[in-house]
């Protein structure tokens, strides 16, 4: 599963770990991704989707109708 949110656009930041002897070594910030069901009324059939914390609370906010419109009207498939 890919690191990238379906309706925030969230993935993963890139930066560089300091020891105590300040030797650097990369690593990546991953999001809190989730793999989440709903049922899409307007669909007729359930939907999977990958998303972040964030974007669970955004489908909370606005509708499960409204995000997948907005993510159809990207042109992602479902």
């Amino acid at each position: 599963m890919s690191a990238h949110c379906q309706v925030t656009g969230r993935k993963p930041g890139f930066g560089k770990s300091v020891s105590h002897s300040h030797v650097r070594t990369n690593r990546r910030w991953d999001p809190n991704i989730q793999k989440k069901t709903y049922f899409v009324p307007s669909l007729g059939r359930r939907v999977t989707l990958t998303l972040s914390a964030k974007g669970i609370k955004t489908i909370d906010r606005d509708g499960i109708d409204a995000v997948v419109a907005k993510v159809l009207a990207r042109g992602e498939k479902l």
